[in-house]
This record gives C-alpha cells, sequence and structure tokens, in this order.
C-alpha cells in the first residue's frame, strides 16, 4: 500500500507536468495561431497556468494576484479591445519575419533552460545562519502575506507605483485602440 507521503508528492507530480505542458503548449499557440481572438483566449489559458503554478511552489497570494490582474482585468481588456476593433483581418496578416522570430524565441528558451539547469541553487540551510536569522527567516517565511504587503509599501513603495503605472499605460493603450477614428 501507498503511504498518503508518497501519494500526495505523486500527486504533486503529476499536477505540475500537466499544468506545465498545457501552459507551454498555449504558451506556443497564442504565437502560432494567426485569429487573434483564439490567440488571446489561449493567453487566457497561459495566465492561469501560471497562477496554477505559483499555487503548487505555494506562492497563494502570487497566484491569487495573477488570477485577478492578468486573467481577470488584462485578458478581458484584450478581448474587449479585439471585439471593438474592426480591422482584424487587416492588422492580423502574417509576416515574412515569422521563422526568423520563432528561431530567436526558441534560442532565448534553451539559453534559459541551460542556465536553470547549470545554476546551483542553495537552499535555506538552518546550519549556516546565526539563531537569531534563522528565526526571522522562518518567521518572514510563515508571514509571508504581511510581510510581502509591509515590503511593497516601505521599501519596494516605488517599484510597487511603477507597476500601477504600467497598469495605467495598458489601459489606456487599450482605449487607444478602441476608440473610434475620425
Amino acid at each position: 500500500m501507498i503511504s498518503d507521503g508518497i501519494a500526495s508528492s505523486l500527486t504533486v507530480e503529476i499536477s505540475f507536468w500537466v499544468i506545465s505542458i498545457s501552459t507551454i503548449l498555449s504558451a506556443i499557440a497564442v504565437v502560432q495561431i494567426r485569429d487573434l481572438f483564439r490567440a488571446s483566449l489561449f493567453l487566457i489559458l497561459t495566465f492561469l497556468g501560471v497562477a496554477g503554478l505559483f499555487i503548487l511552489l505555494g506562492a497563494e497570494f502570487l497566484a491569487g494576484i495573477q488570477l485577478m490582474i492578468y486573467v481577470g482585468a488584462i485578458s478581458v481588456l484584450i478581448i474587449f479591445a479585439i471585439l471593438m476593433t474592426r480591422e482584424i483581418e487587416i492588422s492580423n496578416q502574417s509576416h515574412y519575419m515569422r521563422i526568423l522570430v520563432s528561431m530567436v524565441a526558441l534560442g532565448f528558451m534553451l539559453l534559459a533552460i541551460s542556465l536553470i539547469t547549470s545554476t546551483d541553487w542553495q537552499l535555506i540551510d538552518s546550519r549556516s545562519f546565526p539563531q537569531n536569522q534563522t528565526d526571522e527567516i522562518i518567521a518572514t517565511v510563515q508571514n509571508s502575506i504581511p510581510s510581502l504587503s509591509k515590503m511593497l509599501l516601505t521599501e519596494y513603495v516605488l517599484a510597487f507605483e511603477m507597476v500601477g503605472v504600467l497598469l495605467l499605460a495598458a489601459v489606456l493603450g487599450a482605449l487607444a485602440l478602441v476608440r473610434e477614428k475620425k
């Protein structure tokens, strides 16, 4: 009989591979499909897959943010802009650089994979830190959402505000696409 730890580990591993493969395939479909509306639907599936990977990593806060901002707001805004644009067929033509762009993207992907696999990832080891730092690290990990919000509003407030400005620019860009041409 399989113990609960092994069964849950196997379930997590199977979930990881299913979510990873579906996310990668939907990301490839976003780039390869010529129909802009269907590509945006695959983009939503990609965002959902990334949120699923965040959940498997134990980063529920980031998964929630991913769902609210990207799946909820940005994707709906993109689909709204596509549906309001009248000249989809004219602006959605294939170009001659498609193969070159695919090769460059594949090169970047292979470079990223080789860098990730060749990096020596250090895990936090309680023996390498003094006791007071170990307690602080454990407290930070256990209270990740309050400590993350405190950091966002104190140390990283500039980056937090810049993300807000970036989202505002995305909304204004979508409104500029939707606006009627005069």
